[in-house]
């Protein structure tokens, strides 16, 4: 059975009905074709995040998430995603968007990421624009 859950190392954003939300991130898997055995969101400070990203990633700069896929290639994915809710909202308010429609793309993307999606180059983050965006038209429907 698929769990996904969301945890609150030191900010705890609102959400208008958690269990819509992780049904829906664990019907992208299903739509992706892709099988999911686990899956922990942690909702942190840029702070907090910004000493993974430098402790795990070797990066000194803030980000909005981090996904770790723990699993093998073979296995039912399991991962941990780490959130900066400082940086979401941050974002939110540069592209003139809400709090909770950016709050709910950085979680669509981290499962994307999980399927398999990269962003490091101009066609591959088109790709993960494209499915963003479809599927947050889909969940907001």
């Amino acid at each position: 059975m698929q769990k996904i859950r969301f945890f609150y190392h030191d900010r705890h954003p609102v959400f208008k009905s958690k269990t819509k939300l992780k049904q829906f991130v664990g019907s992208i898997f299903l739509m992706e074709k892709r099988k999911m055995e686990n899956i922990s969101y942690i909702f942190c400070s840029d702070k907090h995040l910004l000493g993974i990203n430098k402790e795990f990633l070797d990066h000194d700069y803030y980000t909005d998430v981090i996904t770790f896929n723990l699993g093998k290639p073979t296995d039912a994915i399991e991962g941990e995603v780490y959130l900066s809710f400082d940086r979401i909202k941050d974002n939110a308010k540069k592209m003139g968007v809400s709090i909770n429609e950016e709050l709910h793309r950085v979680i669509f993307h981290a499962a994307l990421h999980l399927c398999g999606y990269k962003d490091k180059n101009k066609a591959d983050i088109k790709v993960m624009r494209l499915k963003e965006e479809a599927y947050l038209k889909k969940y907001f429907s």
